[in-house]
């Protein structure tokens, strides 16, 4: 699979403040890619420096093989953390405005604008000023302005930030279907959970630096399994001053058994059967993408 962006080595620092420190990453062609990483970790300076509004002191980036340039902007989508557009245009004005600045021709503009505008529920908003939409139309709006042309690169900072779980959830399942149509996203954020739930590879950042990278299941492979979930029928006794159990935690849906460094899940399943349990589930569970974040962050604030 091609790279839709490579970046190699690249550096940012605005006076003594280093913003982004030697970052190397790859974005594959048609996936998801979570760029993550705390508040003032260096995410936003990256985007920035990606999309050529930035240019950086040190590296290169490339976009679909090539160095950035006009022809190449026009095959990206961007939508920035700070939201805003002009708030005495009307909301189809404003997105006819955007698109025309991206080459298509007006009424190509207008039939996109109407089939966007009915896909996120809008169509009796088109003629109302960006002063009158709440904040969550505005951002819904505005999500579209980015992928109105069609984009092969999508790039989203903080794309879901005070959106109600209706219109978030909107705006997942359309990000999952530019996918299927081989759009390459990438999207910031420091909300772990939508990482997971969405992106194919992640890149961790802090203090400008990478921590970690690569496919979400190889990253949380890497940091170990975090316990056993099991539920069923008597099965409590045997783990009770088992050898193989550290402690379990019975929760509502299942129990959660930690093990003792070195122990084998799978012998503690056979004893579980052998004893006469009826197990329904046994799943080991990696830590959350959450757990692994802090994790990280606190290892690397400790050096």
């Amino acid at each position: 699979m091609s790279n839709a962006i490579s970046v190699n080595q690249i550096s940012k620092s605005y006076g003594d403040f280093v913003a982004v420190n030697n970052l190397s990453l790859e974005v594959k062609t048609g996936s998801i890619f979570g760029l993550l990483g705390p508040n003032g970790a260096g995410k936003s300076t990256t985007i920035r420096m990606i999309v050529n509004i930035t240019i950086p002191d040190s590296g290169q980036i490339k976009l679909f093989g090539q160095p950035m340039s006009a022809r190449l902007q026009e095959r990206v989508g961007y939508l920035p953390e700070d939201r805003g557009l002009y708030k005495k245009m009307k909301v189809g004005e404003q997105l006819a405005f955007f698109a025309e600045l991206k080459g298509l021709s007006h009424s190509e503009a207008q039939k996109r604008i109407d089939a966007w505008l009915d896909r996120i529920e809008m169509t009796q908003w088109k003629n109302k000023k960006w002063e009158e939409l709440s904040k969550g139309m505005q951002q819904k709006v505005q999500f579209v302005s980015t992928i109105l042309h069609s984009p092969d690169l999508v790039i989203l900072d903080e794309p879901f930030t005070g959106l109600d779980p209706i219109s978030a959830g909107l705006l997942k399942e359309i990000v999952q279907e530019l996918k299927e149509n081989n759009k390459t996203i990438i999207f910031s954020t420091h909300l772990m959970e939508q990482a997971e739930e969405l992106c194919d590879e992640i890149c961790l950042i802090n203090q400008g630096r990478k921590l970690l990278g690569g496919p979400v299941r190889e990253v949380k492979r890497g940091f170990g399994w975090r316990y056993v979930a099991v539920d069923g029928e008597n099965f409590e006794e045997t783990l009770r001053n088992n050898p193989l159990v550290r402690e379990f935690t019975p929760n509502r849906d299942h129990t959660e058994i930690f093990l003792e460094n070195g122990a084998d899940p799978q012998s503690l399943l056979r004893q579980l059967v052998s004893n006469g349990a009826r197990i329904t589930k046994f799943e080991m569970v990696a830590p959350s993408l959450n757990e692994i974040f802090i994790e990280s962050v606190k290892r690397a604030n400790e050096k």
